[in-house]
């Protein structure tokens, strides 16, 4: 999947504060379980502290791409953060994180699942790109840069 099939502007999230990488999840499971009723707060958040429990989701260069499967997900949902402070995430260069991808499949997505973190990673990888979203300061612009690219 693409990102422009699992991420709306109302699930592009801009100023965070941050604090910690469980304060980071805590909040975002809350979020994400307002946004849509039939997910629980307090399993998303467990599934996701689970997953970072095996290995660190920070993938370097201030980026992180917390991820885990969740029962009542009918399909993959993604949400962006950009925090307004860097916090520790046990990344993988030991760099602090402010750009995180949060990713939720179904528990049966296997094949997809991988594909849609890989498609994430290679995003990430673009260095053009960190440097949009650290610029900009408006939702709409940091979706855009995340569902179009960034033009030259």
């Amino acid at each position: 999947m693409q990102i422009n099939e699992i991420l709306t502007l109302e699930r592009t999230l801009f100023g965070v504060p941050g604090g910690s990488k469980k304060r980071v999840l805590e909040y975002f499971s809350k979020f994400i379980a307002q946004q849509i009723p039939a997910l629980d707060s307090e399993e998303v958040f467990s599934r996701l502290i689970a997953r970072e429990k095996l290995g660190s989701t920070g993938i370097g260069e201030g980026v992180a791409l917390p991820h885990c499967r969740i029962s009542h997900c009918k399909e993959a949902i993604g949400t962006f953060i950009r925090l307004r402070d860097k916090i520790d995430f046990d990344a993988i260069d030991g760099q602090p994180v402010d750009l995180i991808f949060l990713l939720l499949v179904p528990e049966d997505a296997n094949e997809a699942h991988l594909q849609t973190l890989a498609n994430l990673a290679e995003t990430f990888a673009q260095d053009d790109l960190r440097k949009a979203l650290r610029k900009s300061d408006q939702p709409e612009k940091l979706h855009e840069l995340l569902t179009l690219g960034v033009s030259s």
